[in-house]
């Protein structure tokens, strides 16, 4: 909602950078998700090589009891 209001105060003060705002955001949503793809799968990476590194640990720990 914020972003809006400052879209709409832009909008006011210097309509064509508002409309160039509403064409260049969509072509950098779309540039970014190549990038938000590589951090998830990173991230994947990096968990998956954490549970292997806590596994020896949990195996001799044994199971959990309530």
């Amino acid at each position: 909602m914020l972003l809006f209001l400052l879209w709409l105060l832009l909008a006011i003060v210097a309509w064509p950078l508002a409309l160039l705002a509403l064409i260049v955001y969509p072509l950098v949503w779309l540039l970014s998700i190549p990038f938000r793809l590589l951090g998830i799968s990173v991230r994947a990476v990096f968990d998956l090589l954490e549970a292997i590194v806590r596994l020896p640990a949990r195996v001799l720990r044994g199971p959990r009891t309530a």
